[in-house]
This record gives structure tokens, sequence and C-alpha cells, in this order.
């Protein structure tokens, strides 16, 4: 069964968050903590076609690092504290942070990549048009004015 057709109803966001198959919404998406599974349980869907790179890390590296950043900041400001105490306070915050959001972002990555369709560009030949020899105008008299 890899009929692309998706069940209505079914949201990217709401599948993908949820860690759930795009087309049926039941069967889990991954196989571990990120790695996906190679089908769906419950309706056969094959994850082949997904392919999210690096685009749930960016996300979550970028959804994370501006209130960890301006935490950080505003603790430095605040209070001048040691350096342990940013590695003790920060760290963890960016750690837990990043970790909780990877699974759900790299799920609705995928789920959306199923619904929109979204495979690898290819090349398509294109006809070749015959250069015009040197000297030739566009207007084919071969006379330059």
């Amino acid at each position: 069964m890899t009929d692309a057709t998706p069940t209505p109803g079914l949201s990217p966001m709401e599948t993908g968050i949820r860690c759930r198959c795009p087309r049926c919404g039941r069967g889990p998406l991954f196989q571990g903590y990120l790695t996906l599974a190679p089908r769906c349980r419950d309706c056969g869907l094959d994850f082949s076609f997904a392919d999210p790179a690096d685009g749930p890390a960016f996300f979550v590296m970028s959804i994370v690092s501006f209130p960890v950043v301006a935490f950080a900041g505003w603790l430095e400001v605040s209070f001048e504290p040691a350096l342990w105490v940013h590695f003790v306070t920060s760290l963890p915050l960016l750690l837990i942070g990043c970790l909780a959001l990877l699974r759900p972002l790299k799920g609705w990555i995928v789920c959306a990549q199923y619904i929109h369709k979204a495979a690898e560009a290819r090349l398509v030949e294109a006809e070749t048009t015959a250069i015009p020899a040197s000297g030739a105008c566009a207007s084919g008299s071969g006379a330059v004015k």
C-alpha cells in the first residue's frame, strides 16, 4: 500500500507532532528516538520517501537558542555569576529544549513532505537550440548594421 492519498482531516502538524503516520494517523512514525520506521504498521505506507535531512535540527536550534541566549544574557547582566552557573543553568536548558523539540519537528517535516508530495528535484533535459554562427545577427541576415 503506497497510495499517496492522505486521509481527509489529518493535518501534517497534528500527526507530525504526535509522531504518527501521515496517511492513517495511527501507526508510529519512528522506530527509536529519531530513526524513521521502514513503514507504517497499520496502513503499510512506505516511509522511504521521507528525507528531512538537517531541517529539524536547524529549526530546533533556531527556536531554542533565542530564549536560552536571552536568559543567559539576562543572568549575566543581572547577577554577574561565575561561569559554572551558566553551565549549570543554560546548558541543561539548551539540551532539554533541543531534545524535547527534535522528534516532533522531524515528524512534522516528514508529514509535510508526504502531504505536499515533496520529492528530490530531477533535471529535465531541454531541447538544445542552434546557436547562430559568429557574425550572424538575430534577424538572420548575417549583416551587421
